[in-house]
């Protein structure tokens, strides 16, 4: 009788891959595969040990367990692991000068209230210093893009979006544009703060054991898309933020970065009843021919 061999990490791979061979679909035969032999290939790399499998499981159970329909824990887990921003970065074949995707973060919500031309969708009371948003949106030969749509939200001074703060109007700091004939759009709403992630989360406990903060740099979020052209979503940064070289979630790219600037225009001012100085953004979003798709995630009150 021959003497039975001794199971080796490297039979337990091939016998998982081979069970999952069979997969029909392509692509997820393709994933199924690539994911197998990286998660194995993690587990020999660092000796991953019983206990911290069962840890890892833990870690995860939380994460669901702390996720709602206002709050998504597994894509910032994502997004503080860098994970976000790869996918974003691997699959932007955008040419020299259009604008660059960057993380649609776990606070999106669809639906926002459709605006005017110079309207505010600051509806709150104490949201922060009045900031008027213009610029253009433009195909990468220069020429203007008619009727492009902008969906766009950010957060108050607190630091809080208003679905997750109910002390805010509802979609206050959210709302849908669309650009003139020129691709030219205007709105008001308030100069950008750097604000923190939840961390009362198994994200915060990530972060704490990798010793991180958990800053993001003030930016407001878009997406930009039109008929014909490659919708983007992306953030647009305050250039001097003090946290634009350590955003939590790696969302920063050079070209992504914009220059707020306190104006003295005393006419605007009182033509759309805001104070004076206030701070103005010019900013032109350059877009690319191709596909101009729907994003299926959102978060709700």
């Amino acid at each position: 009788m021959a003497e039975a061999r001794k199971t080796t990490p490297d039979m337990i791979t091939q016998i998982v891959l081979d069970a999952y061979k069979d997969a029909p679909d392509p692509r997820i035969n393709e994933i199924l595969r690539e994911l197998i032999k990286a998660l194995h290939g993690f587990a020999k790399a660092v000796q991953l040990k019983p206990d911290e499998v069962i840890s890892a499981a833990q870690f995860l159970t939380r994460a669901g367990q702390i996720s709602s329909e206002k709050r998504h824990e597994f894509i910032l887990l994502s997004d503080v692991l860098g994970l976000t921003m790869l996918a974003e970065t691997m699959n932007d074949d955008l040419p020299e000068g259009a604008f660059e995707p960057s993380v649609l973060g776990p606070f999106y919500r669809e639906d926002a209230p459709m605006i005017e031309h110079f309207d505010n969708i600051s509806r709150g009371d104490n949201d922060g210093l009045p900031a008027l948003v213009v610029g253009q949106v433009r195909s990468i030969d220069g020429s203007p893009i008619p009727r492009a749509h902008l969906d766009i939200w950010q957060t108050n001074n607190n630091g809080l979006y208003e679905n997750m703060d109910d002390s805010q109007p509802d979609f206050n700091l959210r709302g849908q544009l669309s650009a003139d004939e020129d691709g030219r759009f205007a709105f008001w709403t308030v100069k950008p703060e750097a604000y923190p992630i939840p961390t009362d989360g198994p994200v915060g406990d990530l972060l704490e054991a990798g010793q991180r903060h958990n800053m993001r740099p003030a930016h407001i979020h878009f997406i930009v898309s039109a008929e014909g052209f490659k919708t983007i979503v992306s953030e647009v940064f305050v250039r001097d933020d003090q946290y634009i070289s350590g955003d939590a979630v790696f969302g920063v790219k050079d070209s992504l970065l914009a220059d707020f600037v306190q104006v003295d225009e005393p006419e605007i001012a009182a033509k759309y009843d805001m104070v004076n100085p206030f701070w103005r953004l010019n900013y032109d979003f350059v877009l690319v021919e191709g596909e101009r798709a729907k994003h299926d995630f959102s978060t709700t009150r």
